[in-house]
């Protein structure tokens, strides 16, 4: 009784009301008419902007079917003090937590498709943390069995919930690609010993690559109406980097900017900004799953249609996590935050009046221990990259 009065109550409109916030006024379960209650009815008399009718429907193939179709989020304070409309495809939103579960359904629906993964079988993959979740959620999803093979300086994080999706998971000691006994080896090695199972070789499967033609990019000029000049973000697999590229080079006849963002410790920036004619890396960061020793197989056929590098410090990725959060309220892994970084960056390269998207690739979740620890920063010398006024988040000890 008092629920329904105070309904009633709340709903009743003031005399100067709108038509519309008059039909939804009254759209009560007491009172309304069954069309009061359409999606279009309600969207248009909502005084927030929501879009309703346009609301994502079932995912009739469960996890796989909501992958994708992610907002595009205006990070508000970075667009004015740029003078650019600065926007972040929020990846994070996705079912398995990240961009990488684009790839991780590519992969395996690719190689289900060529008749090399039949039910029951077992998936492979060495990775660096989020590809391996999202290929143990799609796993989970449709029955196969999920071993991944990672570097031991990964998240604990990451290695637990990996663990707790099920999979098999081999922490083994980071080495360069060309070792034999790198994570990447030991995974097709693996896969190789098995009946039905694949090494998804997410670095040089160029089904990786195709998710972001087919998929990312076009919801980004979709989304966008056409009417974005630049596109960064950084390359790990460089799926993502080579996919949006291709298509917003394609799309836009060449006219959209695409410049690839980098670590301290890849070569993508030196081999970009040289012509190829470079491949030095120098030093490491606190960034993961992003960053390069070589030019993969996803990377080579577009490589040439960038129109740039630019190089991320770890202090301006790490100062980034921290505005990202008290500016935007937008909880972002560090990888993300050197994407913001890089299309900030951009922007101001640019020059006022250009629209700039990014991938916002994960939250922080995953790597809060590390992020936010004071001990941790100090570890790495960051602590003085991060604003005065934003030591209040540094929470944990």
């Amino acid at each position: 009784m008092f629920a329904r009065h105070s309904l009633r109550a709340v709903s009743r409109p003031a005399p100067t009301a709108s038509s519309a916030l008059q039909r939804f006024a009254y759209a009560t379960a007491a009172t309304s008419h069954p069309a009061h209650f359409s999606a279009q009815a309600v969207e248009d008399a909502n005084p927030h902007g929501m879009e309703i009718s346009k609301a994502q429907r079932i995912a009739e193939n469960g996890f796989v079917s909501a992958i994708g179709n992610t907002p595009l989020i205006k990070m508000k304070k970075l667009s004015e003090q740029t003078g650019c409309t600065i926007l972040g495809k929020a990846e994070f939103q996705n079912p398995g937590g990240s961009v990488k579960d684009r790839a991780a359904r590519f992969l395996v629906e690719d190689a289900e498709a060529k008749g090399l993964l039949k039910p029951g079988g077992t998936v492979v993959e060495g990775t660096a943390g989020n590809t391996g979740i999202g290929l143990a959620h799609v796993c989970r999803s449709k029955g196969y069995k999920m071993v991944i093979y990672m570097p031991n300086t990964q998240s604990q994080g990451k290695i637990d919930l990996l663990r707790l999706l099920g999979a098999e998971v081999y922490p083994v000691p980071a080495v360069a690609f060309e070792n034999p006994e790198n994570y990447n080896h030991q995974a097709k090695r693996h896969a190789e010993k098995l009946d039905n199972a694949i090494w998804t070789n997410q670095f040089d499967n160029t089904a990786n690559r195709q998710a972001h033609i087919e998929t990312t990019g076009p919801e980004i000029w979709a989304q966008t109406g056409g009417k974005l000049d630049a596109f960064t973000c950084a390359s790990g697999t460089a799926g993502t980097i080579a996919g949006v590229t291709r298509y917003l080079k394609t799309v836009s006849e060449g006219r959209v900017k695409c410049y690839v963002a980098d670590p301290p410790g890849s070569v993508i920036y030196t081999y970009v900004s040289s012509g190829g004619k470079m491949t030095e890396r120098k030093g490491s960061s606190i960034t993961e799953g992003i960053g390069q020793g070589r030019i993969t197989e996803n990377l080579k056929p577009d490589i040439d249609l960038l129109d740039g590098a630019l190089h991320i410090s770890d202090e301006k990725s790490i100062e980034m996590v921290y505005r990202c959060l008290d500016e935007e309220g937008l909880y972002l892994g560090a990888s993300s935050c050197l994407n913001v970084a890089a299309a900030r960056d951009l922007a101001e390269k640019l020059g006022p009046g250009n629209t700039v998207v990014t991938i916002l690739c994960d939250g922080a979740y995953r790597y809060a221990e590390r992020l936010f620890s004071k001990k941790w920063l100090e570890s790495k010398g960051l602590v003085g990259a991060i604003p005065e006024h934003l030591h209040k988040y540094i929470v944990l000890e």
